[in-house]
């Protein structure tokens, strides 16, 4: 994905929405989103494409988010969108209570019983749109990195899958100027690991938890992992080993995909005016970032 393609997808309205007539099921546009993340992609245990909802209903707007959290659910209401497409599902395991939020809170049944009863349509793509090489291209495209190669493929395919090999260029960058043009990028503080001095090379970047990928790393020897999470004693591990880590958030580094699934809707056929991204940058904060 080029630079331009990556300033495109941040160049998406987020303001109102105008419902409209689109023409478009609800199961059609699951089976367009599907084309570009099919379903067999995705890992084994998770849930992926339309969740809630009825495939034969006409699609009258979208709203698009990392989460399908009852407050975006009762912002597409109110907008008049009945499909919330996320990256996150809105249950992986089987739900066995569906009572509305005043009784059990913000809860995968929670969040079920509200669409359901306003007739909003849950979407998400979640892993199948994790190892899709456009997904794998954004954050080495947003720090400006090479990228080379996936370091760990999905059976088949060697450029989807889990985690950009990527360098520099063709200067080493230190582990301190890599976190700072994270900070520029992302507006947002990351969590270190390493000696700010080491020299980089190799990098390897990786939306969301990324646990699993640093035994490759190691076997790999990267001297970098840029994701959203790591457990702290693999990572404690990790660096006594000598890989560094840069830790955005979870949420940070994989917000940037609610873009990539607009601009998907929207090549779907979808008129422009009935897409929306909200914003949920803001569910935490350091006391750093909002001192006077």
């Amino acid at each position: 994905m080029s630079d331009t393609d990556i300033n495109a997808l941040f160049k998406l309205p987020t303001g109102s929405l105008a419902p409209v007539k689109t023409g478009m099921t609800v199961g059609r546009l699951e089976q367009q989103l599907a084309h570009v993340f099919p379903k067999e992609d995705a890992c084994a245990w998770d849930r992926t494409g339309l969740l809630v909802g009825n495939p034969g209903q006409e699609v009258t707007g979208v709203v698009v988010a990392l989460d399908p959290t009852i407050a975006t659910l009762e912002q597409a209401y109110e907008l008049g969108a009945n499909v919330v497409l996320t990256h996150h599902p809105v249950f992986i395991e089987p739900v066995s209570c569906f009572m509305p939020e005043a009784i059990q809170g913000n809860k995968p049944g929670a969040i079920i019983n509200y669409a359901l009863s306003h007739g909003i349509n849950c979407m998400n793509f979640h892993t199948a749109c994790d190892v899709s090489p456009e997904a794998l291209a954004i954050l080495p495209a947003l720090l400006r990195l090479d990228t080379h190669y996936v370091l760990d493929p999905i059976a088949g395919n060697a450029e989807k899958g889990f985690g950009m090999v990527c360098s520099c260029g063709k200067e080493k960058t230190s582990l301190k100027h890599l976190a700072a043009r994270c900070v520029s990028v992302f507006g947002a503080v990351p969590r270190v690991w390493g000696n700010p001095d080491t020299l980089l090379e190799t990098v390897v970047t990786c939306g969301g938890s990324a646990t699993d990928l640093v035994e490759l790393c190691l076997e790999s020897k990267v001297d970098c992992l840029i994701c959203g999470e790591v457990k702290y004693h693999t990572a404690l591990d990790a660096r006594e080993s000598g890989l560094a880590i840069i830790e955005l958030g979870h949420d940070v580094s994989e917000l940037p995909l609610c873009a990539l699934l607009a601009t998907k809707a929207l090549a779907a056929g979808l008129p422009d005016s009935c897409v929306m991204v909200v914003d949920q940058s803001k569910n935490w904060y350091t006391p750093e970032s909002i001192r006077q």
